[in-house]
């Protein structure tokens, strides 16, 4: 392809908003937002095909005159849509119309491109495209770097690249076997991060602070722990009572956090987590204590 591929959405979170006004910048045409067939659910996509100029419309009325369909809707829900809008270029076969999907795309981390399988009998090339990004209503991230997961037929992953490129982003193939270990590993990066942050949150409470200040305390520490993290790696960006081995300190932690044992287990995981992979000193007693 030699021009920029024609663009259609499937669905208007904050991932299909964030892509859509990303395609749109970078010159890319969006024709449609295909969303759910109810008045309540097509308050976002008219939103969002507003600012791209995009047409609203659902999987049983879209002109589908698009190259590329991508679908940004839940995991459980990409092969029945897959399946509605394989359905749908049937009907406009049978009417003599012309099926222009060329390709077809989801964005899930954990499933494979065979979500849409009944695009590729359709005739379309078809692949997973993973952002490795958080999206979140009232944010939209730079795709700049940001490492895109592809997996699925070598026609389409070609075509994903290239707009990936286009985006600022960069590509990476990955087996449909890996998807799940992977997708377990990108939510450890961001999801889970903030069940941490959460965690420090109430163990801060044990100190006497409230959520707010512990949020507003915690921020330099955090940022520069992620900057030495980026520029020195873990091992060098480790401090504290266990780099020392010092596991008086360490007790004294276990016994304050005695009253909140969430916070004194995600204490103790990581902790041990620790223990298997940064350098520590007194291994031994810190392993026993833990242990205990």
């Amino acid at each position: 392809m030699t021009r920029k591929p024609i663009v259609a959405i499937v669905g208007a979170g904050s991932l299909a908003t964030s892509l859509a006004a990303a395609l749109d910048d970078a010159g890319f045409t969006i024709t449609e937002i295909v969303a759910r067939n109810s008045l309540q659910s097509r308050r976002c996509p008219r939103t969002l095909a507003a600012k791209v100029g995009a047409q609203v419309v659902t999987a049983n009325s879209a002109a589908l005159d698009a190259t590329v369909l991508w679908f940004c809707v839940p995991d459980r829900e990409i092969r029945g849509a897959a399946s509605a809008v394989a359905d749908r270029l049937a009907a406009r076969a049978a009417t003599s119309k012309k099926n222009k999907i060329r390709f077809a795309f989801h964005s899930s981390g954990a499933l494979s491109s065979r979500e849409l399988e009944p695009l590729r009998k359709a005739g379309a090339a078809v692949a997973s495209v993973h952002p490795l990004m958080t999206f979140v209503a009232g944010a939209r991230p730079s795709l700049q770097g940001v490492p895109f997961a592809m997996e699925g037929d070598d026609a389409a992953t070609r075509v994903a690249r290239r707009i990936v490129r286009e985006l600022g982003g960069e590509s990476f193939r990955l087996p449909a076997s890996r998807k799940a270990a992977y997708h377990a590993w990108a939510t450890l990066t961001s999801p889970l991060l903030l069940a941490f942050l959460v965690t420090l949150e109430e163990a801060a409470r044990a100190a006497g602070l409230t959520r707010e200040d512990a949020r507003r305390k915690s921020l330099p520490i955090i940022q520069q722990t992620l900057a030495n993290y980026s520029r020195l790696g873990p091992a060098l960006s480790f401090s504290g009572p266990l780099v020392r081995g010092d596991a008086e300190t360490v007790a004294r932690h276990l016994a304050a956090l005695k009253k909140n044992p969430e916070a004194r287990e995600v204490y103790v995981a990581l902790a041990r987590a620790a223990l298997h992979g940064l350098p520590i000193k007194n291994r031994d007693g810190l392993s026993q204590l833990l242990r205990d």
